[in-house]
């Protein structure tokens, strides 16, 4: 099983003799290896069960690190990263060829992000490489926002778990591509598009959300998905076609008094959606873990991150 703790040394020590290590950060816990060592980033592929199709994100711990990882960066993506890194957001940028295109799934292109967490920015400070880092959690399954929630997926594969407490942000990155000093979303996330379009001064045109070859994480038709059946839509409507003994329901605001209230989870009783992203994967792995068949769930309002929100569970339903 694997060791929980706060230890950035024995975390860097392991990771350097090419071993894997959860890390937090405001989005999700990553499952951590080194970008430029293939054998650790196979060892990814593996312990997640995720196809070599889907590219991984490769971290680091400061702009000034990025020609590292990539090269020919545009203006606007340096504009970007400056607005908003250490944070939720991830540039997608022309690969160095250091970085092995395992990482890349064979794309030319490579994801770049600094997570805004102390401990996994600490501990890549101490890393003469990068990290790749998928969320860290079997593939397909709801990501994990705590230490626990890797141990209960991956404790047995993995030798350590770096605990930064629950993620502050809840839901994975935004994934931003700039082709001709244009903005393209690929991933809807943890930065919502009115923050960014106030910086690059013009509203975003180009918002891809899945694919059947990614170019990008969370691309994915079907994604971030409990095992039990995820039903989205109107729960009232839906309610009429189920025992409300057998369903658990996700609402943004709202309790359903037919429903016993150990099967409910509100995910913002005052309609913030902030704290619903927070709660997100929380309440899906809560209900995913009841004696019940369905789960019923509803969208939120596209304001702040509800957009992500929204892309999040209609993947889990799909």
């Amino acid at each position: 099983m694997a060791i929980i703790g706060t230890d950035v040394g024995q975390a860097a020590t392991l990771l350097r003799t090419g071993k894997l290590v959860a890390i937090p950060t405001e989005t999700v816990y990553g499952l951590a290896a080194n970008a430029f060592q293939e054998p650790a980033v196979i060892s990814i592929f593996e312990a997640k069960q995720r196809p070599a199709f889907d590219p991984l994100i490769v971290h680091t711990h400061s702009i000034n690190q990025f020609e590292q990882i990539a090269v020919n960066i545009p203006d606007l993506a340096y504009k970007l990263a400056e607005a908003f890194m250490p944070g939720p957001m991830t540039l997608i940028l022309p690969r160095n060829p250091r970085v092995p295109l395992l990482v890349t799934s064979g794309n030319e292109s490579v994801g770049v992000r600094i997570p805004d967490h102390p401990l996994t920015l600490n501990l890549l400070q101490q890393l003469d490489f990068p990290l790749a880092a998928p969320s860290a959690n079997p593939f397909g399954y709801v990501s994990p926002t705590t230490a626990q929630h890797v141990d209960q997926q991956l404790g047995e594969r993995i030798p350590y778990i770096l605990d930064g407490g629950p993620c502050q942000v809840g839901i994975e990155s935004t994934i931003i591509q700039v082709i001709n000093e244009e903005v393209e979303i690929l991933r809807l996330g943890g930065l919502a598009l009115d923050q960014i379009e106030t910086v690059i001064n013009k509203p975003i045109n180009y918002i891809r959300t899945s694919s059947s070859n990614p170019k990008a994480p969370g691309m994915l038709s079907s994604h971030y998905a409990p095992r039990k059946k995820v039903v989205l839509g109107n729960i009232s409507e839906n309610l009429k076609k189920y025992d409300p003994q057998s369903v658990g329901i996700l609402s943004f605001q709202n309790n359903y008094e037919l429903v016993p209230p150990t099967q409910q989870f509100v995910l913002s009783p005052t309609g913030d959606t902030s704290e619903a992203a927070r709660q997100l994967f929380l309440a899906l792995r809560y209900l995913d873990a009841l004696p019940i068949e369905v789960i019923l769930a509803e969208a939120v309002p596209e304001t702040g991150l509800g957009k992500a929100i929204n892309d999040r569970l209609t993947r889990a339903s799909f």
